[in-house]
């Protein structure tokens, strides 16, 4: 237990690592599936479901088969990631005993020669949800041990992809905000100018940029910009 501690942390580690410096979420997710073959004992193969509007896709799998009986379930629109996913339970199971109850999915598992499987829901927030996938060759259908381990996997994995969606967050509010306030900056400077030339008052210069930016379809913050630089310019 104490190895697989060990295991744990470690892969935990080099998943942060990667989520600092991943420019998008694909890589994020590549480093999860990894990781979570690298944990769990018996875990040959791994994916990433995430459900979105249009229906569930594979984000992120460590090989093709692990891809193919993902979408061997979505085809079929019912198997042990889907319900991991919809129940926020964890699902771990032998193939030998879910034909009856997920035939598709049984018939492509044994075809590619899987022969366990252990599902954990990822829940992040309401744009983000799915599950982790394992496959294992293997017919022991994995351990209870496994199960306890993959959902504090997860527990972490979710902990860590909040923080990232928080922090990209923040920095896409902050971009927005100076972004306001320098549209703002340029569009006052722009109707003080025309207060000045043309002796009129706040309202009125504004609706001078205003009926510009609609003649000219332009933004109103191009517009301001524009005409202070052609003032400045000449």
């Amino acid at each position: 237990m104490a190895e697989r501690l060990d295991e744990l942390t470690a892969a935990m580690a080099d998943l942060t690592g990667t989520l600092e410096s991943a420019p998008d979420n694909a890589e994020v997710f590549e480093a999860i599936c990894g990781e979570a073959a690298r944990v769990i004992e018996g875990a040959d193969l791994a994916s990433i479901t995430l459900v979105r509007e249009s229906g569930p896709e594979t984000a992120a799998w460590t090989h093709n088969t692990a891809y193919a009986l993902d979408q061997a379930q979505y085809a079929a629109g019912e198997g042990p990631c889907l319900r991991a996913a919809a129940t926020g339970e964890v699902v771990r199971l032998s193939v030998s005993t879910a034909s009856e109850e997920w035939p598709m999915f049984t018939a492509a598992a044994k075809e590619k020669g899987v022969g366990s499987y252990l599902a954990a829901p990822l829940w992040v927030d309401d744009q983000l949800s799915g599950a982790v996938n394992l496959f294992g060759y293997g017919a022991h259908g994995f351990e209870e041990l496994d199960t306890k381990v993959l959902r504090l996997y997860t527990v972490v994995v979710v902990s860590v992809l909040r923080t990232a969606r928080r922090y990209q967050q923040a920095l896409q509010l902050a971009e927005n905000l100076d972004a306001a306030m320098r549209n703002r900056a340029v569009i006052e400077q722009a109707k003080g100018i025309l207060m000045a030339v043309h002796r009129i008052d706040e309202e009125q210069a504004m609706q001078r940029l205003i009926t510009e930016s609609q003649h000219t379809n332009v933004k109103l913050r191009e517009v301001a910009a524009r005409f202070v630089r052609d003032l400045t310019a000449g």
